[in-house]
Order: C-alpha cells, then sequence, then structure tokens
C-alpha cells in the first residue's frame, strides 16, 4: 500500500488512520494475517516502534487481534467493521455537507446536487 505521510499531524495517527481505511475497505478480509510490525515499518519508512504504536491502537478499537505465537490477525467480528465503515461514513458526509455549506449552499441544494450529479 502507498504510504501518504506528512508532518502536519503525528506519523502513528496517520499510520492509524490509513491503516485503519485500508481494512475498512476491504483491503484485508477478516481474519487475514496481518503483516508484522517490521514488514509494515520497512514499507512505511518509519521506525518500528511507530508502526507498533499505531497497531497497538487498532488492537484497542478491536480492528486487529494480535495473539503472542501467531502475530495479528484482522477481526473477524463482521458487525465491528460494518459499524465503523458507517461511523467513518457519516464523519466524511458531514465533512462535505459542512465545506458545501460554507460555500453558501442549503441543506436542500446540497440534496438536489446529488442527486443530480449522480442521476437518483
Amino acid at each position: 500500500m502507498p504510504w501518504m505521510l506528512s508532518n502536519e499531524k503525528p506519523i502513528y495517527l496517520q499510520l492509524i488512520n490509513q491503516i485503519k481505511l485500508q481494512i475498512l475497505a476491504g483491503s484485508y478480509e477478516c481474519g487475514d494475517r496481518f503483516p508484522t510490525v517490521r514488514e509494515l515499518a520497512a514499507e512505511a519508512s518509519v521506525n518500528p516502534n511507530t508502526m507498533q504504536k499505531a497497531l497497538a491502537a487498532l488492537e484497542q478499537e478491536g480492528l486487529l487481534v494480535g495473539s503472542r505465537t501467531s502475530g495479528r490477525t484482522v477481526t473477524t467480528d463482521q458487525s465491528l467493521i460494518q459499524s465503523m465503515r458507517k461511523d467513518l461514513a457519516d464523519q466524511e458526509l458531514e465533512h462535505f455537507r459542512h465545506a458545501l455549506s460554507e460555500l453558501g449552499f442549503s441543506d436542500e441544494e446540497i440534496l438536489a446536487y446529488i442527486m443530480k450529479e449522480y442521476q437518483l
């Protein structure tokens, strides 16, 4: 996966967001073995400790499941993934609505615009 990291916010937070997006988008299937810290750190050109911090946070969220003997796997909890996908979609939609509102669009105009663009 191409890593897009910037100096605008902490690297580990960017790693969390990018890995989470990959899992929620289905790039990693439920129950798949997840790459090791060292593999991912080398791929992203970051310190392994930084990657470990990101993966630990994703374990805390429940997206990754760690095992001392077999490494990490992607959760098999489909309801968790669907819930997180919905939450992320809601956030993105709210950002979109807010941006168009700042341009002077009313909610009705935003809806009409979307319906017209997507021919709904």
